[in-house]
């Protein structure tokens, strides 16, 4: 067979579709511009580099993203593969060492005969391409291929912007006055180094953000913040609780100082598995850099502490895939054009590595002569491409997978134990899902 799948993009969406291409013995070639040409946000030139956190969420099945886990691992996912082999400690979230990750990918994805990988950049897409095509190339698609998107599909593109939080060294911080726990746990080695705040601390820090001097965009450019990834800025701006409400909440940890509950909290988690450095958790940003500097600095045990990577923001793009796509992830106007990952308007990295291994079985079906299959709405795949293809839907903005967009159940059930038949339901359905007969 000497067809083959063309994939614009080397991120977490096109390596879970090269891998299932791979996995019905299918050829693919994945076109990556970087390190050609770079991005605002990436610094490596590593497949599935991950640039904003290195957090992939709840690995427990009493939430949504855990669900999604569960059912990707069954379908043979990279990017948990990966993250099980670069894991970090992080309570009962799945982080990972982000060099140690993208690594392990990008050496899987070199060293797979089927797959091929193209250093330059995808300029042009043909309007009827005689194989199939699957744009995975992320919400930092290049300026041409943005282009091309807006050309075959007629409508413009929506956008919002995303920001990144920033990294400090772990050998910079304070260790007599930070203290480790993990919200809610009880053992003395939390998973987190938490930064108690008493209540003038708290205020005179949120004035500061407040006050504090920021990257203003283009006259042109309109903010939309994805509400999950809010700078920590514009919280204050909303109200200065907002923080003590979002990223900063004190609920579930003791202040071993006190011995009681601290007015508010930062969390730092490991970036890696030495924990030579430290996410500040939440704070992402679009203060100016030396700001960031002086005003982070005023966090208690971060009075010395320096900047690994400053946080920053950049403009994600994502197409109208109600009015675009089919549950296939399909292009309904064109045959062989599927698109995956956050272009497709999901929310976060396993959503975006899941739309990957959809694209990826479709297209590498159609080659087969088959139907394209798509998951039962009981699972969480399901649940999430209904979403993004539901033309009903008036305002379309982008979505983490949550236990709001599961069919409902047919029976009543309390929160905790509807939680339980959600996942237990989803994880039937899903081992129904077997699209390589």
């Amino acid at each position: 067979m000497n067809k083959h799948i063309i994939i614009a993009g080397g991120g977490l969406a096109g390596v879970e579709a090269a891998r299932q291409a791979s996995r019905f013995g299918i050829r693919s070639i994945i076109y990556e511009m970087r390190p050609q040409k770079s991005t605002q946000a990436h610094k490596t030139s590593d497949l599935a580099e991950l640039v904003c956190s290195n957090s992939l969420k709840s690995d427990s099945l009493e939430n949504a993203s855990g669900i999604l886990k569960e059912e990707m691992r069954g379908l043979g996912s990279i990017v948990l593969e990966a993250a099980s082999f670069s894991a970090v400690p992080a309570g009962k979230a799945l982080a990972v060492d982000r060099e140690m990750f993208s690594s392990y990918i990008t050496k899987k994805i070199e060293d797979d005969p089927l797959i091929e990988i193209v250093r330059e950049e995808l300029k042009a897409i043909p309007d009827n391409p005689a194989e199939p095509l699957i744009i995975a190339s992320g919400p930092l698609t290049s300026d041409a291929l943005s282009a091309e998107i807006s050309r075959i599909t007629d409508s413009a593109h929506l956008y919002f912007y995303d920001s990144i939080s920033p990294i400090v060294d772990a050998d910079s911080l304070d260790r007599e006055i930070l203290f480790r726990a993990s919200r809610y746990e009880k053992n003395e080695t939390g998973d987190y180094l938490n930064a108690a705040m008493n209540k003038e601390q708290y205020y005179s820090f949120v004035e500061e953000m407040i006050r504090g001097e920021k990257i203003e965009l283009h006259e042109f450019e309109k903010a939309i913040y994805f509400e999950s990834c809010m700078p920590v800025e514009v919280m204050c701006e909303r109200g200065v609780d907002t923080l003590r409400f979002g990223p900063m909440k004190p609920v579930g940890i003791t202040d071993p100082e006190t011995g009681r509950r601290p007015f508010a909290v930062v969390q730092l988690r490991a970036e890696n598995k030495e924990e030579t450095m430290y996410n500040i958790v939440g704070f992402q940003t679009k203060l100016r850099y030396p700001e960031q500097r002086r005003i982070f600095r005023m966090i208690p045990g971060l009075k010395n502490a320096e900047f690994l990577r400053y946080g920053s923001i950049h403009r994600n793009t994502y197409i109208n895939s109600p009015a675009l796509l089919n549950l296939h992830l399909r292009l309904r106007n064109k045959e062989n054009i599927y698109f995956a990952g956050q272009i497709t308007g999901v929310e976060g990295y396993i959503e975006s590595a899941a739309t990957g291994i959809i694209a990826g079985i479709n297209a590498s079906r159609s080659i087969l002569g088959k139907v394209g299959l798509n998951p039962h709405v009981y699972t969480s795949l399901g649940s999430l491409l209904s979403y993004i293809t539901d033309t009903s839907r008036k305002k379309f903005q982008p979505m983490n997978i949550n236990f709001g967009l599961y069919a409902p159940l047919d029976i009543k059930a309390g929160r905790f134990e509807k939680k339980k038949l959600i996942a237990d339901r989803a994880l039937e359905k899903i081992s129904e899902y077997i699209p390589y007969d």
